[in-house]
């Protein structure tokens, strides 16, 4: 049904781009019909919630009879200095080392942008002052993890992390990490960047129209310190940001096998690997793992070295047979 129909009633009350938003989110199709068909007094007196909510949220789709905000927080690479095993603690300083002392907190909020969530364990990882990660010591210097409170709230002191050369011999910008687990979500993979950072036009992944949102401003606090504010909403659907799935695009070589390669690109900010017709399109799961469901389903693993190298783990699953698990590296 053409998103026409919604127009003529209902113009006066929702914002001026709504319509654009329809077209993008297909929502005029999904609307019910006695929505779509009711005359322009009966809108308004039936749909003054649904008003509201769209012009103050900018929900965009409509799932399992209820509206889904487009708030939700977006992914970025997960990098490759990634540490499982990070401590309990919200004080990251550290003796003997200096850098700008700052308070990162927020709030996580579920998927319709407004009820807390509570329990959910946020793991946050940086570099020190001299750019370099802590990846082997016992201290996990700059590394840990809390569980949010019964209203969301979850709050770090650390210091500011600083710009870095990365692999490709261009500076990274300044930089937190987020690993994000909730129940019934899937893991959010994260990084936040800081306003009038000079390198951040360079840096495909800052710069990308998915991380506009996750540039920060680093207010003033109490005592010389500093203050970041970032809020997190988790979504049930993970979108893999399209500059992301560019730096696993590349021919594999089989690591058993030489002559074995598979090639995976981008189309449609969706990642797929190339087959004799055209290509299988995975869906991705968050944390560098993407999902092709079906009689077997296939997952990717994608590890990202920081010499550049990219490493890929493919697992077929069949059931009631015993996964095939393969290894491949991209070539140079």
């Amino acid at each position: 049904m053409p998103v026409r129909w919604l127009s003529k009633a209902c113009k006066e009350i929702i914002p001026r781009n709504f319509f654009s938003i329809l077209k993008i989110s297909n929502l005029g199709e999904r609307l019910p019909l006695q929505i779509l068909t009711m005359d322009r007094r009966n809108f308004l007196r039936n749909t003054a919630v649904f008003a509201v909510a769209v012009s103050t949220t900018g929900f965009i789709r409509f799932e399992k009879g209820r509206y889904i905000g487009d708030c939700d927080t977006t992914s970025d690479i997960l990098g490759p200095f990634y540490r499982p095993g990070a401590p309990m603690r919200t004080n990251f300083l550290q003796e003997n080392e200096t850098g700008q002392v700052v308070i990162l907190s927020g709030v996580v909020k579920h998927e319709d942008c407004k009820t807390f969530l509570n329990n959910v364990t946020i793991e946050l990882w940086h570099c020190n002052p001299d750019g370099v990660y802590d990846n082997d010591s016992d201290k996990f210097r700059y590394r840990g993890k809390i569980i949010t409170d019964g209203n969301g709230k979850y709050s770090f002191k650390t210091i500011l992390p600083v710009p870095y050369p990365g692999s490709d011999g261009k500076m990274r910008p300044a930089h937190f990490h987020f690993m994000i687990s909730a129940e019934n979500y899937p893991n959010l993979i994260t990084q936040i960047y800081f306003t009038g950072d000079k390198y951040i036009p360079e840096d495909r992944m800052a710069s990308s129209k998915s991380a506009e949102k996750r540039i920060l401003k680093v207010q003033d606090g109490k005592d010389g310190e500093k203050t970041v504010s970032f809020d997190i909403t988790m979504s049930k659907k993970s979108l893999a940001d399209p500059v992301a799935i560019d730096k696993l695009t590349g021919v594999y070589i089989n690591l058993s096998d030489s002559k074995n390669q598979l090639e995976v690109f981008r189309k449609d900010n969706l990642l797929w690997v190339k087959n004799e017709v055209f290509g299988f399109a995975y869906e991705y799961l968050g944390s560098n793992v993407f999902i092709y469901p079906g009689i077997n389903d296939v997952t990717l693993k994608f590890d990202l070295k920081a010499n550049g190298t990219v490493l890929l783990t493919r697992t077929a699953s069949r059931r009631g047979s015993e996964p095939q698990v393969t290894q491949w590296r991209r070539k140079d």
